[in-house]
């Protein structure tokens, strides 16, 4: 059973949006961001980057010890590989689905996550920087709406990784202050995204009480006060890893 360290943000949902569409047992570990689990040493020894979300194999395909591992796209690409599933076979399909899987690592992501932050949890208004990220994810949006307009899904006319990769992002649009009218191709992609049964169940995974409530100073500056430093420190009065 895949072991998911987990918490219901987009990264995390794109691993929950795999493991429901291929039916892989798993068992969700939650990893609280706003508490800092991210950096308790036993998260770090298997997420360096003190990122969740992370997973660990305990049936690798190689037959050896249990396999742990971090970034979402890696996730990703590597149960697409173990399952066989959602990654064409062949060259060109597989090159393009690659292609759009780091366009989102790349791109869509790290951009919509720094238009998020000065949208709507920075706090105080810096207008230049809203109005950078605003303007690059909507440059995003237009790119994804033009490859839309010619295939069914992102890379091609069969659902895929990188549709996983891609819609937990491309849905928050609203909070990003995108207009889906202005998207057409784009917005009909998510409706049907948003239909797929395993994507009703994923994203059920992440609902409950215990992961609502309203971020407060000190968990904002958890998520984003830390530095180099901080993180060595938390990570040193943590419990070791096992």
């Amino acid at each position: 059973m895949i072991e998911l360290y987990y918490w219901p943000t987009p990264n995390g949902h794109k691993i929950t949006l795999f493991l429901e569409e291929a039916a892989l047992p798993y068992r969700i570990i939650p990893v609280d961001i706003g508490a800092g689990d991210q950096f308790k040493a036993e998260f770090l020894a298997l997420s360096p980057n003190n990122r969740m979300p992370a997973i660990v194999d305990p049936a690798p395909a190689d037959g050896g010890e249990p396999i742990g591992i971090f970034e979402s796209g890696a996730i990703l690409l590597y149960l697409a590989e173990k399952t066989g599933r959602f990654l064409p076979h062949d060259l060109r399909g597989r090159k393009t689905v690659l292609e759009w899987l780091f366009w989102q690592m790349a791109g869509l992501g790290p951009m919509s996550g720094q238009a998020g932050h000065f949208l709507n949890y920075a706090p105080e208004q810096v207008p230049y920087a809203q109005a950078r990220y605003r303007n690059e994810v909507n440059r995003l949006f237009g790119v994804l709406d033009r490859q839309l307009a010619k295939h069914r899904f992102v890379a091609g006319e069969e659902y895929s990784i990188a549709d996983m990769a891609i819609y937990p992002w491309a849905s928050i649009g609203d909070r990003l202050q995108q207009s889906f009218a202005d998207f057409p191709s784009l917005a009909r992609w998510l409706d049907a995204v948003k239909a797929r049964p395993a994507t009703q169940r994923a994203y059920a995974r992440g609902e409950g009480d215990s992961y609502r409530r309203t971020m407060t100073a000190e968990e904002r500056k958890v998520l984003f006060g830390q530095t180099a430093a901080s993180v060595n420190q938390a990570a040193s009065t943590s419990r070791p890893p096992r």
